[in-house]
C-alpha cells in the first residue's frame, strides 16, 4: 500500500529547498499578471506590440517600450528599434505602433516595468539559491533533462516535492499514488463510481502538467503519440493527467536506475499493436469502396 503524505517528513535540508522552488514558482506567476496588465495597457493604447512580437519582454520590444515612454511616437523609428528574426516584421510593426500613449498609459507601463524588473531580480536570487542547494543533485537533474516536457525549473521543483531517493517508495505505482497522479478507486456495491485523482501536492502536480503541455507538443516523442492517443478518446484535460502521470513513472525509473531516458519512438503504439492497427485500416478503408490486399515486404517484390 502506498505511503500517505501525512506519514512523510522530509528532511529539513528537503523542506527549504521546498520553501524556495514553491516562492519562486508563486513569483514566475506573478510576473505573468504583471505581463498581462501590461499588454492590456498597450491594447487601450491601440498598440499592437503583442501581435507581432513573440515575447512583449523581449530585448526588441523592450527597447520599443523605452522609446515609447522616452517620448517617441513615429512608428518608423520605433520598428527600427527590431533587433533579429523581429526586423524581418518592420513593416508590421509599424502598423502595430501606430497608436496614442496618454499620460496615464505612460505612468502604468513605468510602474509595470519596475515592477517586472523587480521580480526578474527577485527570480534570479531563487535560481541561484535553489541551484546551490541542488549542486550535489546535478547529475540527475541532467539525467531527467532527458525526458521531454522536462526542463531546469521543473526538474529543481520535482526534486524538491519527491527528493532524489526514491527508495522509499516500493515501486513507480507506489509513487504516483502518493503524489496523487493516478485514477482513483471509488467502489460501492461492485460498481466504480469515479476515478477521479486524489488530492496531492499542488506544486507536483502542476509541474508534471506543465511538463505534459511540453512533452505533448514535441515531435517524434512517445509522450506526444501518448497524449494524442488518449486525446482523441479522453479529452484534452485528462490526456494530459495521463501523459504528466507517465513522465512521473519515468522520472522514477531514471532515479532508480540512474541511466538517461530513452525514448520509446512515436510509433510504439503502431508496432504494440500492429495486427489491430491492420484490421482497423482495412475496415476503414473497405468502408471507402475499396478492395483491399495485403502483401509483405518481401511479397511485393
Amino acid at each position: 500500500m502506498a505511503e500517505s503524505r501525512a506519514s512523510f517528513v522530509p528532511p529539513t535540508a528537503q523542506r527549504e529547498l521546498r520553501d524556495l522552488t514553491c516562492h519562486r514558482t508563486t513569483l514566475v506567476a506573478e510576473r505573468a499578471r504583471i505581463v498581462n496588465r501590461l499588454q492590456k495597457v498597450l491594447e487601450d493604447a491601440n498598440l499592437k506590440l503583442a501581435a507581432v512580437a513573440t515575447e512583449v519582454m523581449g530585448i526588441s520590444a523592450r527597447a520599443i517600450l523605452e522609446a515609447l515612454l522616452a517620448g517617441e511616437s513615429d512608428p518608423h523609428a520605433l520598428a527600427a528599434l527590431a533587433r533579429g528574426q523581429l526586423r524581418a516584421k518592420r513593416e508590421q510593426l509599424e502598423q502595430a505602433l501606430t497608436g496614442r500613449l496618454r499620460p496615464h498609459h505612460c505612468f502604468l507601463l513605468t510602474e509595470h516595468l519596475r515592477h517586472i524588473d523587480y521580480l526578474d531580480e527577485a527570480i534570479a536570487h531563487f535560481t541561484e539559491a535553489i541551484a546551490k542547494r541542488l549542486h550535489a543533485e546535478e547529475e540527475a537533474i541532467e539525467r531527467l533533462d532527458t525526458i521531454p516536457g522536462m526542463s531546469r525549473r521543473s526538474t529543481e521543483i520535482l526534486l524538491a516535492e519527491i527528493g532524489s531517493d526514491l527508495t522509499r517508495f516500493p515501486s513507480a505505482k507506489h509513487l504516483a499514488s502518493w503524489a496523487g497522479m493516478c485514477p482513483g478507486n471509488h467502489e460501492s456495491a461492485g460498481k466504480r463510481k469515479s476515478g477521479k485523482t486524489r488530492k496531492g501536492s499542488r506544486w507536483l502536480r502542476q509541474v508534471l502538467i506543465e511538463a505534459a503541455h511540453g512533452a505533448a507538443h514535441a515531435k517524434q516523442t512517445y509522450l506526444a503519440a501518448l497524449y494524442r492517443r488518449l486525446a482523441a478518446r479522453r479529452g484534452t484535460k485528462k490526456a494530459l493527467v495521463a501523459v504528466g502521470h507517465a513522465i512521473l513513472v519515468m522520472v522514477y525509473h531514471v532515479l532508480m536506475r540512474r541511466v538517461p531516458y530513452h525514448d520509446l519512438g512515436p510509433n510504439y503504439f503502431d508496432e504494440r499493436d500492429r495486427q489491430a492497427v491492420e484490421r482497423r485500416l482495412v475496415r476503414r478503408l473497405k468502408a471507402l469502396g475499396y478492395k483491399v490486399e495485403l502483401l509483405t515486404p518481401a511479397q511485393a517484390a
